[in-house]
């Protein structure tokens, strides 16, 4: 009972009422956190990051109460703060279990959004634990009205004030510092809402989105149509007419994009101890019906992957900070791939990928992109072994996705984004028998073993598209996405490709930034390698143009890799650039043939200026309809504007079965082509984790 009575005599003084609200708060937070959310803690780090993240604004917010010296203000004010954080933990907690997602400042202020989002029925979305984000409000209120927590009428003076601000920001900044150390660029790269909110909070997240949303806002509020003219007048001046033996090679054909995760060219033919890394795409690399380029870049800058995406959706660059996907690919429009597929040649599209819908944002920004179908991790089985660190197992990726892909409408535009070569590149002796090299450097070594069970995975994809009689109808397009092993690394890595560290520079990290790229299809018989320098910003108009669409009227600053007038002046995000004479790297330039440094006078120098100042325009331009979304003023001839309402990821293959029906035998879906048996049983892998159990019959 003197504890009691202690306890209350405490938190009847300012200073512990601040203590008691800030401790409640503090408490549902992390209830919230490892009950509601799925923020992928993974370690005994980011638990501890996770513990302490929510102290600090907490703090602060909280705090502004403490520098009211009347009682009548100061009770009521950090009452209203508590409530107001209150509520804002709980609509996450409803909104995260719809969306698997975190509410942005947009989606708070649009309330119409909002509702249609969560379809009309909060009420559906409560659970009965809930009552613990509101019961130590109830409890500390009643409690209040019983005079048990008594009102304090003295003061807390300015400097004791002052000084709970100061700890606050000291433990922010604490926290700020791990969090960096944990995922580097956290804050600039804006991977996913989740990481800012594991290492940051929730009230920081929002804070930060809000500042995000407000700089956005500003630039696109003003922002007007004649902007466009300077982009218009470039792209079209740029724009590489096709090459009239390859216009319409690939007309009605199926698209199957696979994004190589994290794919250097270096490990085409590469051996490791006498055994082909990738055998099976060393096949493809060499194939008569297979047009490869050698001298492909990745372009990506801090949005990597997304990067990688949008370059090839939509022919624009990625943003000089952060990712494009998750700062504006909410409210972007877009003219992309999947939308103009779909107007000019009615494709149907799709997404497969074993991670969280959320990541990179892709939920938002595929709709805006006119994705009508996106199977993520909530259509897969994820559980155990099954998964990786960034989620479904790439050969279970194919094999699974095999009861979605089946009744799809053909022609299709479809998206394989494969995950298990990622870093830190683990994989257990169960999925590969491959033995990596010996370096010093086990994210070198392990970057070989993941490389070849990709390999594996995408033999077995490709054995289904030749049995299902997929493969006589589609042009099958494989890219690595971005580098997998990192400068810094490059050393280690050097030895695997026979180069001698202490020579490693930087115009061999330069090199390694090739990825490959391959255009696949079984019409084509004169396939070779072809040395053209291009780059991922290419690639949309080169398909477009083998499918039968002129890439003219589009905004696009990539070229028709096959076009006579193609560009071979590769830019690279950070204002590098390579072409087959020149390159330059970090402000000095390289002969590209012999690597030897170039000390250029006269009119190289002036020719050498001319190029960069082309790429830093290019650079620039590409900048402005994405950051200002100018796209909205730009409608090309029989192109409509796409409605990010239009499509509903969480019943694509219900649709797609309607579709079927309602079709009957005018239906062009590879099950109704077989007679509307499943294909799933024409899929093998030898993937440890595949069982042959009935899950795929109802699908079917």
């Amino acid at each position: 009972m003197q504890i009691v009575k202690k306890f209350f005599k405490l938190v009847s003084s300012r200073m512990g009422f601040f203590w008691l609200l800030v401790t409640l708060f503090w408490a549902k937070t992390i209830y919230a956190y490892f009950t509601d959310f799925q923020l992928g803690i993974a370690n005994a780090y980011e638990y501890f990051v996770a513990l302490i993240n929510p102290i600090a604004t907490t703090m602060l917010l909280f705090g502004i109460a403490l520098y009211f010296k009347r009682s009548r203000f100061f009770y009521p004010i950090i009452f209203i703060i508590d409530i107001l954080n209150t509520v804002l933990l709980y609509l996450n907690v409803i909104y995260f279990r719809e969306f698997t997602d975190f509410m942005t400042v947009n989606t708070m202020t649009g309330y119409s959004k909002v509702d249609q989002g969560l379809s009309g029925s909060s009420l559906a979305l409560t659970s009965p634990h809930d009552v613990f984000y509101w019961l130590d409000l109830i409890i500390v209120l009643v409690l209040m009205l019983c005079r048990v927590i008594k009102i304090d009428n003295h003061p807390i003076g300015f400097k004791k004030s002052f000084m709970m601000t100061s700890i606050a920001c000291l433990i922010f900044a604490t926290n700020l510092l791990m969090g960096e150390a944990a995922r580097p660029q956290l804050i600039t790269r804006t991977f996913d809402r989740s990481y800012i909110v594991k290492y940051m909070g929730l009230d920081f997240f929002t804070a930060y989105d809000g500042v995000k949303s407000e700089h956005n806002k500003d630039m696109r509020d003003n922002a007007t149509k004649s902007q466009l003219k300077g982009v218009l007048s470039f792209t079209r001046d740029h724009y590489a007419a096709p090459n009239p033996k390859m216009y319409g090679l690939a007309r009605g054909k199926n698209v199957i994009i696979i994004h190589l995760e994290s794919f250097q060219q270096f490990l085409i033919d590469k051996k490791i101890n006498g055994r082909e890394v990738t055998p099976f795409l060393n096949k493809l690399y060499h194939s008569r019906h297979t047009y490869a380029f050698d001298n492909f870049f990745h372009q990506v800058g801090q949005g990597k992957t997304s990067d990688a995406e949008n370059m090839l959706e939509t022919s624009t660059y990625g943003l000089p900070q952060g990712s494009l996907f998750a700062q504006l690919g909410s409210d972007n429009t877009f003219q992309a791939a999947p939308a103009i597929l779909a107007q000019k040649k009615h494709y149907t599209s799709a997404v497969f990928h074993g991670n969280v819908a959320s990541f990179w944002n892709r939920n938002n920004t595929y709709k805006n992109m006119g994705v009508q179908n996106f199977f993520d991790a909530s259509y897969f089985n994820t559980s155990g072994d099954r998964s990786s660190g960034y989620g479904l197992k790439d050969k279970l990726l194919f094999k699974d996705s095999v009861k979605y892909l089946q009744h799809l409408q053909q022609p299709f535009y479809v998206k394989y984004i494969t995950v298990t070569n990622h870093f830190p590149y683990t994989l257990s002796s169960e999925d590969t028998d491959f033995k990596g090299p010996d370096t010093d450097d086990n994210v070198v070594n392990n970057y070989f073993k993941t490389a070849h069970y990709l390999d594996q995975a995408v033999q077995e994809f490709y054995h289904y598209l030749k049995v299902s009689g997929l493969m006589k109808n589609s042009m099958i397009v494989l890219y690595g996405d971005h580098y997998g092993i990192s400068n810094s690394e490059n050393t280690d890595l050097a030895r695997v490709l026979g180069v001698s560290p202490d020579k490693w520079n930087n115009y061999d990290n330069s090199k390694v930034q090739r990825v490959p790229f391959m255009i696949n299809m079984s019409s084509i018989q004169n396939g070779h390698i072809d040395h053209t320098f291009g780059g991922e910003i290419d690639v949309l108009p080169t398909l477009m143009h083998m499918i039968g669409i002129n890439s003219r009227p589009y905004i696009q600053f990539g070229t028709d890799l096959f076009s006579k007038q193609h560009d071979q002046i590769v830019p690279f995000r950070n204002r590098d650039w390579v072409s087959p004479k020149y390159s330059s790297i970090d402000g000095v330039i390289y002969d590209t043939k012999t690597g030897k440094v170039i000390h250029p006078h006269g009119k190289l120098t002036q020719k050498l200026a001319r190029i960069q100042a082309k790429v830093d325009l290019e650079l620039s331009l590409s900048d402005e309809p994405n950051e200002q979304n100018l796209l909205r003023f730009y409608h090309p001839k029989g192109f409509r504007a796409v409605n990010p309402n239009d499509y509903d990821y969480n019943h694509e293959l219900h649709r797609a079965k309607q579709i079927e029906r309602r079709l009957g035998k005018k239906s062009r879906s590879i099950y109704s082509k077989h007679h509307h048996h499943s294909t799933t049983d024409m899929y093998k892998t030898d993937a440890p984790e595949s069982s042959d159990d009935s899950s795929d019959s109802s699908s079917n």
